[in-house]
């Protein structure tokens, strides 16, 4: 093993919340070490093609669990943000109420830095715009969804289900920007650099152990920060004995149930441009359709016909439920998860999806050509929960040791969650200044 790196700040990472905690801590001058287990894959040549997603997703994207719950892992710099529909949400009110954790100063910063809004309505979607209407009709409160997306950031802004697979004209931001901001400032990035395990000598955290490039190494510091997600921080809290961690998690279950129209379809607009909520049942709708290599493989598991539609693709609509499900099943530490849908949430998705059905009826889907995807898990979190694992400071009981991503949540969120991500991490970087 060669010399260990050094640095006061250790920050395992670079999704929303690890880029942000390094970027506010870097630029006010503290030595930060970012460790990234993929690579840098914005201006790459494949970045944004359903073969480079191939490549810097976890085995192609195609990652399910036992239950056959779909989850797309992202391996990159600016991790699932360089995925993402580009959605923002402020965190839900319990999250205050319930644990006394308030954003607002941090969620209105964030908005106005990066001018968070609406996309205009020309550039909402005539298909996606003509279901917005169709669900107002049927009495749901429709909103345009506010977004990391800003057109004037190009002048080549050409978004549809593709920008999934991560944004090919520069309009969508990335935590991968942050970490530019980090980098600029003094941070030292180190990419491939898979983190296995915290060092932990006298009951205190003083660096990590991993594999980079494929072999040994070890990082030394007084403050590590884990933001390797819902997924992977768990797997190091587990290598590294904190007991508790990856038992029960949540996913925002997510399903699109599909139509066919004579028209064309919300395939060509920008994704979830338009949302609305049903508080009772849990559950956000949105205007989603999956990419178009995406949509194969995952109608193809729910039958002939609707494989049969994939030639008609821009002729489909798609309207997407995110469930806010209850917590069940682990991650483990040799890779494997497990999450069972319970009785109840089961019961709630079947009646929004009755519901997504009557939206697209009206919308004038033909009544027959009518059908939902497979499950799948959009936001992996509530591993190392706040209240259990995490105090609402995001410190661990192994004093030194912090967290910062999605697993902190103490229950799904039910919305998009990246706002809530970079406001925990302004949070937490502001609250580390003071100690360091």
């Amino acid at each position: 093993m060669e010399h260990p790196l050094k640095a006061e700040v250790i920050v395992v990472g670079t999704g929303p919340g690890g880029a942000t905690v390094a970027r506010e801590l870097a630029r006010a001058g503290r030595k930060v070490l970012l460790l990234e287990r993929g690579r840098p894959e914005r201006h790459r040549l494949l970045y944004g093609t359903h073969l480079g997603a191939l490549r810097y997703t976890e085995r192609g994207g195609l990652f399910f669990t036992p239950e056959g719950i779909q989850v797309v892992v992202p391996s990159m710099v600016g991790g699932a943000t360089g995925m993402f529909a580009g959605c923002a949400a402020p965190p839900p009110p319990w999250l205050h109420e319930k644990y006394g954790i308030d954003l607002h100063l941090e969620v209105a910063e964030t908005v106005e830095e990066l001018g968070i809004a609406p996309l205009p309505p020309e550039q909402r979607g005539a298909a996606s715009t003509r279901l917005a209407e169709a669900a107002r009709a049927l009495g749901y409160a429709v909103y345009p969804q506010p977004k990391f997306i800003r057109p004037d950031r190009t002048p080549r802004f050409h978004c549809g289900a593709h920008c999934l697979l991560g944004c090919r004209c520069g309009a969508k931001w990335s935590a991968a920007e942050f970490v530019e901001e980090a980098v600029q400032a003094g941070a030292l990035l180190v990419t491939r650099a898979h983190v296995e395990r915290v060092l932990i000598e006298d009951g205190r955290a003083v660096g990590v152990a991993g594999r980079l490039a494929g072999r040994p190494f070890m990082a030394r510091a007084e403050h590590i920060v884990l933001a390797a997600g819902g997924l992977g921080t768990p797997r190091i809290l587990q290598a590294s004995s904190l007991r508790g961690a990856g038992e029960r998690m949540a996913m925002d279950l997510t399903v699109i149930v599909y139509g066919l129209t004579r028209e064309q379809g919300n395939a060509l607009d920008p994704p979830m441009t338009w949302s609305w909520e049903d508080h009772e049942l849990g559950v956000m709708f949105s205007t989603l359709v999956d990419p178009w290599l995406l949509y194969p493989v995952i109608a193809g598991m729910r039958g002939l016909r609707p494989l049969a539609a994939w030639p008609r693709w821009k002729h489909l609509l798609g309207v997407m439920i995110k469930l806010k499900d209850s917590l069940s099943g682990h991650v483990r530490p040799d890779g494997t998860l497990s999450k069972p849908l319970l009785p109840e949430d089961r019961e709630r998705l079947q009646e929004a999806e009755r519901a997504a059905r009557r939206i697209l009826r009206e919308a004038g889907a033909k009544p027959d050509w009518i059908f939902s995807s497979p499950l799948r898990g959009t936001h992996p979190s509530a591993t190392v929960r706040i209240g259990d694992l995490v105090d609402v400071d995001l410190q661990t009981e192994i004093p030194g040791l912090y967290v910062c991503d999605a697993s902190v949540f103490p229950e799904a969120l039910g919305r998009p969650t990246v706002l809530t991500i970079i406001a925990l991490g302004k949070r937490l970087a502001r609250q580390m200044l003071k100690r360091i």
